[in-house]
């Protein structure tokens, strides 16, 4: 039974080859792609929770120098209350749609795997090909048995 093992032949290409369309072609992940979505999407709910909680603060910071009584010692303590537990709702939603995301890894913006096109894929094969047959034929030369023997018997 035979095996067939497909490797994936890879080196490197500077960023303006992998811009040419003429020299190779993205391989674009779907997965990748929705997780980059969905990660972005994250980022601009969690944007959103940082300014609602300013947005709040910014009240509560207004209505406190608008009041102006003699609880005033009372109030600092329930406002200073409120801004704790204001702020521990938002680091609870924050860390809730962190753990939602999972663990965070690196996307860049350009895919990472290739395909190359078929004329410049042929050539690379020709390439290495003609190399193992140099070597081959170098081998074959240091072995002096393969050179044919003078004849012996006369005429």
């Amino acid at each position: 039974m035979a095996a067939h093992v497909v490797e994936q032949d890879y080196f490197y290409v500077c960023p303006g080859h992998l811009k040419d369309r003429g020299f190779c072609s993205p391989i674009i992940d779907e997965a990748e792609v929705a997780a980059r979505r969905k990660k972005e999407e994250m980022d601009r709910e969690i944007e959103l929770i940082k300014e609602e909680y300013d947005e709040r603060m910014k009240k509560k910071k207004k209505t406190a120098k608008d009041k102006k009584s003699k609880e005033k010692e009372d109030e600092k303590k329930t406002e200073e209350e409120e801004a704790k537990q204001a702020e521990q709702e938002k680091n609870d939603k924050i860390k809730s749609l962190t753990s939602k995301e999972g663990a965070p890894s690196p996307v860049d913006d350009i895919p990472r795997i290739y395909a190359l096109h078929k004329n410049f894929y042929q050539m690379r094969l020709d390439r290495i090909r003609n190399s193992e047959i140099a070597k081959r034929n170098r081998e074959r030369l240091k072995n002096p048995t393969v050179f044919p023997s003078v004849p012996k018997n006369e005429l």
